[in-house]
């Protein structure tokens, strides 16, 4: 019996793992949410689960809020800006990315503007855009009415703003953008640095005070350019750096032998870089150190 619920749970872990980690914004966090519901669910009465992909759905949702209240305290408390945890996306683990708004939708930007929202304008918004749940089964997941699932879901979509497309080059435009971007920087070629950049750029570095890093986002083609080749010239010598795909954008991991010292994912705009957010945080590498390790 134990064997036959470990192979039912199985086969709803991705979903759920893609459910979480939209709700917290944390792969680690993600990871230990869908054990929590893999304990319930090998615990719980079979007679009492209709719907399986259901009640593991409402039990994922519900433990997220759980954690988002405590999540919401430490961030006050975080030195420098926030970034969620990075993930690759090139392996399937975020479900299929197959245009650029399943990509949009799970990009670091989307869950930073996610962050405006309450736990629970969160879960509605995340259950309707990301898994098309409907304003009946989202009510029924959040044990709230119908009514007013739909008023936080208008809610929500008014903080988030109006969707767009973050990923309008092809995947082989941006890689060859942020491969120029790599150059122009090792080089010390600030004039061909700037020529990427869009005039109001941002580079934002997640350290959580770690390790050293910018404490407040750099904004403007000129201080990003010079930021970046002042910290290239000064940390990356006999650093390695490859391409990556990290919440669905085209991203750089770099390595000092066998430890990855940070990933940062590239937003592109008009065939420009408009923003880049660099993950510093050694403990917010660790599922995506194990991804590459894996690959």
């Amino acid at each position: 019996m134990t064997t036959a619920i470990a192979e039912e749970f199985e086969t709803h872990r991705s979903r759920l793992f893609g459910l979480a980690y939209r709700m917290l914004g944390s792969a680690e966090e993600a990871e230990d949410t869908v054990q929590d519901a893999y304990l319930r669910f090998s615990g719980a009465d079979r007679d009492g689960i209709e719907h399986p992909a259901a009640w593991l759905a409402k039990v994922v949702t519900n433990l997220c809020l759980s954690r988002l209240t405590s999540a919401r305290a430490r961030r006050e408390q975080y030195v420098g800006p926030w970034l969620p945890e990075p993930v690759i996306t090139s392996d399937g683990t975020l479900g299929p990315l197959e245009s650029a708004e399943q990509r949009d939708a799970v990009s670091l930007a989307m869950l930073v503007l996610l962050e405006r929202l309450t736990p629970t304008e969160r879960a509605v918004y995340v259950l309707r855009e990301a898994f098309g749940y409907g304003h009946r089964e989202i009510a029924e997941a959040l044990e709230l009415t119908e009514a007013n699932c739909r008023q936080l879901y208008r809610r929500a979509v008014q903080r988030v703003g109006e969707p767009r497309s973050r990923f309008e080059s092809s995947p082989e435009r941006q890689e060859e953008l942020v491969a120029s971007f790599v150059a122009a920087a090792r080089d010390g070629d600030l004039a061909r640095l700037e020529k990427l950049l869009a005039a109001d750029v941002v580079w934002s570095s997640d350290s959580g005070g770690k390790v050293s890093a910018a404490r407040r986002p750099v904004e403007g083609r000129e201080k990003v350019s010079r930021f970046v080749l002042g910290v290239t010239q000064k940390f990356l010598a006999g650093v390695d750096v490859a391409a990556v795909e990290i919440n669905g954008a085209i991203a750089l991991a770099a390595w000092a032998g066998d430890t990855l010292l940070w990933v940062a994912a590239f937003e592109l705009r008009d065939g420009l870089i408009t923003h880049a957010r660099a993950v510093m945080n050694p403990d917010k590498l660790d599922f995506v150190r194990r991804q590459l390790a894996r690959a």
